[in-house]
């Protein structure tokens, strides 16, 4: 059984619901988002205009989120400063920079600087979130990537905050670029992943959807693989969205929830159709609309299926910390 400290038990209680599912709504994409809103000239989108949007995304999904992840470079202060963060919502802050560095290939992640999880827990947030591009088929880059996480998890544990990471697969052959190709391979890329990410003590693994839906419909099948995606975490997970439409991530939320994922922490997949719009009062009618109703109908699906985050280590979350006289003197 896992003992948790009673900062990361805060921390989870912060962002799941009464029931210890996580509905959560990530809007920490910057390079994305900059391409969203001006796709033909990305580079143009400046601080003010990214970070407008994220405050606009943060005060019409946040209020029907558990918990919202946000990036410290553009969204997570100022949505603190202006109050778009409800008092009750928790927080994630990505750690990572924007791209990645590597020979081809090799994706290797950056941390953003001058920001590290002391920080986050210093500004409030319950959670510190890193992503990153991760293959187990190129061993010695996939070694220097679980460096980086456990060096994220010491930190984290230094700072008694929550780890959450998002590893994302991808191709590493010319072979592999062919979807069809990458889609066959996806299941056991994805499980292993999660096998040797959450041995390193993650608290909480944000996965990928194990199949893709354009090549396999089949119901059993995909049960079995996001049965098997259980069994492979060690640590709660949350299904991330990866920027599929919204009707076939939904399916995926209910999928995963009714094989033992803790709930999702989605993104595009609920607001991406929104940032197209120029015209603000447009814009914001229908992330508060729209979007919103996505994200309820989302958190009702992981609310009826979804299983509490303390289930992957016990029966119930008063096992898992332990707080006697004194406690404080050696905390």
């Amino acid at each position: 059984m896992r003992r948790l400290t009673i900062g990361k038990l805060r921390g989870l209680q912060q962002i799941a619901d009464d029931r210890g599912v996580f509905a959560m709504c990530a809007m920490d994409h910057r390079g994305s988002l900059q391409r969203m809103i001006n796709p033909d000239d990305p580079g143009s989108v400046g601080y003010e205009t990214l970070a407008a949007y994220k405050e606009e995304l943060c005060r019409a999904l946040a209020p029907v989120s558990s918990a919202v992840l946000l990036d410290p470079a553009y969204g997570a202060a100022r949505a603190i400063a202006s109050g778009a963060l409800p008092r009750d919502v928790g927080l994630l802050v990505s750690l990572e920079a924007t791209g990645y560095s590597g020979e081809s290939g090799a994706r290797l992640t950056r941390l953003l600087p001058g920001w590290n999880a002391a920080k986050t827990r210093r500004m409030g947030a319950s959670a510190a979130k890193l992503l990153l591009y991760y293959h187990p088929g190129l061993p010695d880059v996939a070694a220097r990537q679980r460096e980086l996480v456990q060096q994220i998890v010491e930190d984290c544990a230094q700072a008694d905050i929550l780890c959450l990471v998002e590893p994302v697969a991808y191709p590493i052959s010319d072979e592999d670029r062919d979807p069809r190709t990458f889609a066959r391979r996806k299941p056991d890329v994805v499980l292993q992943t999660a096998r040797e990410l959450t041995a390193l003590g993650i608290d909480v693994l944000k996965a990928e959807f194990p199949a893709d839906l354009r090549f396999e419909q089949d119901e059993g099948r995909l049960l079995g693989y996001c049965q098997a995606l259980d069994e492979a975490s060690q640590a709660p997970w949350v299904l991330l969205s990866a920027g599929v439409n919204y009707e076939d991530f939904a399916r995926q939320v209910e999928i995963a929830c009714r094989s033992g994922a803790s709930g999702f922490l989605a993104g595009r997949a609920v607001w991406q159709e929104g940032m197209s719009l120029a015209d603000g009062s447009a814009r914001r009618r229908w992330l508060e609309t729209v979007a919103a109703d996505r994200m309820r109908h989302l958190r009702d699906i992981a609310a009826e299926y979804g299983r509490p985050w303390w289930k992957k280590w016990g029966d119930a979350p008063t096992e898992l910390v332990q707080v006697g006289e004194d406690w404080y003197a050696t905390y």
